[in-house]
Parts: structure tokens; C-alpha cells; sequence
């Protein structure tokens, strides 16, 4: 039988993808006594079972994680084996969006912080953390959660919306997402351009749209990703340069 291995109460564990303000919460932790680990970012197309592995090998008892909080976040679906593993969950953000701090919480994040907060708000945070002390008001929790329950209801109409879309279409979508015009996708996909704006009519009628540029904006609050199969490419413009 297997069991989750115990914490060390002054470990913490970062991962921040920007490697200067990663080795910064190092070392001002590390100055206080704490026994902090950078850890590498991985990758955004990791499993959470992958991002939180190394994680709970740390035997950390806080994790700082550095992350946007997008729909499409993986590390989103970290924030829960984390807290089951008995690990304290520290959301640092650029985001100011009370709905996806809802959503860190909600899923089991004892605080959400700007990157704006300064340095010493964050090492007093985890200080209280690692003695057992609440870092967040009640209130101002349920409040931030609720936002995010009000955010999944309103999302659910336009996921619905989104799985009306065939295969083609859905493929199409992401053409456009990764900014190819029309007669790029009729010429890659070898069909007519009078075909291609057919299809993104269908897409614009289906997802209750009226512009491209709507139909793009609503996949991103969805944090849409079209139904991946095993012939599907990834069909990105070369980066300028």
C-alpha cells in the first residue's frame, strides 16, 4: 500500500516561468529560512499528473505557481492534487479577473495574488501559511468563487454553441484562430475560397455570432481547442522575422 509522503513545513516550491522573478521568490525565501525550490515550468502540453508529480516529490507543504489562470490553463487542474496531496496552494497572477481567481479557489488555492502585490506581502503570506494561520477572508473568498460559479453558467450556453460545429468546421475555426484568411485555408485545404466562406458562415451562424473576430474572442473565453485526430496539423503562418 502506497501512501502520499508527509510535508516539510518550511519547504516551498515555485514554479514561475519567468526565470528572473522565479530565482527572486528563491532567494528571498531562502533568506528567510525557508527551504524554497525553483522547479522547471513544463510544458503547457503536459498532463496534470505530469506538472504535479515533481511537485509532490519536493514534499513541499506551499507551492507558489506562477500561471495566467486562462481557460486553457493546465495548470488549473493541478490546484486539486496538490491540495489532496496536503500541499498549500499559492496562485501568483497577471490576471485581475475575479472570476478566474474563483475558479484557483474554488478548486482548492488557499490565495490568489497579483504580480503586482509587492515581494514582502508574498513572503508574509507564506510565513502565515507555514504557521497554520489563514491568509485569506472568508468572505472575500466565497465572493470570489461565486463570480466564478456566475462565469460557468454563463460559459455553458457558449460551450454548447461551440459543440455544434462539425469537424470541418471546428478545423476551420482554428485556421482562422491562427490567422489565416480565407483564401489561405481554401488554398491549403485545396478547396475554393466560395467553399471556405461558406463554412465560416455556417461557424458564425452555429456559435450566434456576426464577425470572425467574434467567433475568435468567444473560443478564447471558452479556452476552446478543436477536437484533436490523428491526421489533424497545426497549420500556424511562420512567425514574422
Amino acid at each position: 500500500m502506497t501512501t502520499t509522503p508527509t510535508t516539510v513545513s518550511n519547504r516551498v516550491a515555485i514554479v514561475e516561468p519567468h526565470p528572473v522573478l522565479g530565482e527572486s521568490l528563491e532567494l528571498a525565501l531562502s533568506r528567510y529560512r525557508f527551504d524554497a525550490r525553483l522547479l522547471p515550468a513544463g510544458s503547457d502540453h503536459a498532463s496534470a499528473a505530469a506538472l504535479t508529480a515533481p511537485i509532490v516529490r519536493t514534499r513541499a507543504s506551499i507551492v507558489i505557481l506562477g500561471t495566467t489562470l486562462d481557460a486553457g490553463d493546465p495548470w488549473l487542474a493541478t490546484i486539486a492534487p496538490l491540495t489532496r496531496a496536503g500541499i498549500d496552494v499559492v496562485i501568483l497572477t497577471s490576471t485581475t479577473d475575479p472570476a478566474r481567481w474563483g475558479q484557483a479557489l474554488r478548486r482548492g488555492a488557499r490565495v490568489v495574488l497579483p504580480k503586482s502585490r509587492p515581494l514582502n506581502d508574498l513572503i508574509s503570506i507564506v510565513r502565515r501559511l507555514a504557521e497554520g494561520l489563514r491568509v485569506l477572508d472568508v468572505h472575500e473568498r466565497e465572493e470570489l468563487i461565486a463570480q466564478a460559479v456566475r462565469r460557468d453558467a454563463a460559459l455553458a450556453g457558449l460551450r454548447e454553441r461551440f459543440e455544434r460545429l462539425s469537424a470541418r468546421e471546428s478545423e476551420v475555426l482554428e485556421h482562422i484562430r491562427n490567422g489565416l484568411s480565407v483564401s489561405q485555408i481554401a488554398a491549403l485545404d485545396f478547396v475554393s475560397p466560395a467553399t471556405v466562406r461558406t463554412q465560416v458562415k455556417a461557424i458564425l451562424t452555429k456559435l450566434e455570432v456576426t464577425s470572425q473576430i467574434a467567433a475568435v474572442g468567444a473560443a478564447h473565453r471558452l479556452g476552446w481547442r478543436p477536437p484533436r485526430t490523428p491526421d489533424h496539423q497545426d497549420h500556424r503562418l511562420p512567425a514574422a522575422g
